[in-house]
């Protein structure tokens, strides 16, 4: 299962979400192209769709989420700190990739992070 996890920060709950590079390869082929679209779907069901990019220009891609991704942040009522999880199950054939998307909230007590409890809200 090819999977990356992130802990929030507030570029990512306000613009975007930065993908980690070696992520790319799990994603559909780019064909030659510098965005891919794709769908993840949620604890509840839901189906998201998300739009990985790269850099055109530069030796170091930076691949980001922008398309999508702030409409999931609202829906989650996200906020930095927090857990997402992206991940997709390779048994599936390329083109049936089902692509899976967690997010946890932090769990603090007196200023003190404890771990992350999921979120099963819409």
């Amino acid at each position: 299962m090819a999977s990356f996890s992130k802990i929030l920060r507030p570029t990512d709950i306000c613009k975007r979400l930065s993908v980690p590079t070696k992520y790319l390869k799990s994603l559909p082929s780019f064909g030659g192209g510098h965005a891919v679209d794709f769908q993840a779907v949620d604890d509840k069901g839901h189906v998201w769709p998300f739009k990985c990019s790269v850099r055109k220009k530069g030796r170091y891609p930076k691949p980001v989420l922008s398309k999508g991704w702030l409409p999931f942040v609202a829906s989650k009522n996200l906020k930095a700190g927090d857990k997402v999880r992206f991940y997709r199950d390779k048994n599936k054939p390329a083109a049936k990739r089902v692509y899976k998307v967690r997010v946890a909230k932090e769990v603090r007590i007196f200023g003190v992070i404890f771990g992350y409890a999921p979120i099963l809200a819409p």
